[in-house]
């Protein structure tokens, strides 16, 4: 006789440093079939060490050594395997459309039934779409906005700082910018600290994209 072949059963890490909604959250999830609980995590280095061993990881923004994008990214280095769902108590749209844009799956509110998070995680365990459409239709409306907004910041750039965004776009460095426009090192510098303010960016390479997303500049 052949044995019957066991659904496999995806790891789920819970990043969140409320203590009692994370137990409460584990103790509801434990009867859901097709994943298990395996792990939890108060703060965002305890999250780096338990989710390489995690298939999955509902994940709090706020937390105490690092929020946001920033705990997205740390834990996509940790595990780039792991599927990473945010569950936050956030309403900003576009902080949880960052989110998504540094590697999250999906998203979900705390004020989310039990039902619809596990229902979520079910769908992700199975390989299929976790965003509740109204979330998905909230995101792209975040980003319409968000390029919208960039549109009319890039406006404000200078004739001089939008060569500066475009020499970056072809590649050079600080001082290679500055010896093929002209001018000093200090001054190029100068140059992209407006750049980064008038785009809200915090990294050249990110002023950069939202610069040529809107059309303000090349990248080649």
């Amino acid at each position: 006789m052949i044995p019957a072949v066991e659904a496999e059963t995806s790891r789920v890490l819970l990043v969140e440093d409320h203590t009692s909604f994370r137990e409460t959250l584990a103790y509801v999830l434990g009867g859901e079939p097709g994943f298990k609980v395996t792990a939890q995590a108060g703060s965002l280095a305890e999250a780096r060490v338990a989710i390489r061993e995690a298939d999955i990881a509902l994940v709090d923004l706020g937390l105490p050594d690092g929020t946001g994008v920033e705990v997205i990214r740390a834990l996509r280095r940790a595990n780039r395997r792991c599927r990473l769902m945010v569950l936050s108590a956030s309403l900003d749209s576009l902080e949880l459309l960052h989110a998504v844009e540094a590697g999250a799956v999906g998203v979900l509110h705390k004020s989310s039934r039990i039902t619809e998070i596990a229902g979520a995680l079910g769908r992700l365990a199975c390989g299929e779409d976790p965003m509740p459409e109204d979330t998905r239709t909230m995101l792209r409306r975040a980003s319409s906005t968000r390029e919208r907004q960039t549109r009319r910041d890039a406006e404000r750039l200078t004739p001089r700082e939008r060569k500066v965004l475009g020499a970056l776009g072809q590649g050079l460095e600080n001082e290679e910018i500055a010896r093929k426009l002209g001018m000093t090192l200090r001054t190029e510098r100068a140059h992209m600290v407006h750049i980064l303010a008038k785009l809200g960016a915090h990294s050249r390479l990110e002023a950069l994209v939202r610069a040529a997303r809107c059309g303000a500049v090349e990248i080649r």
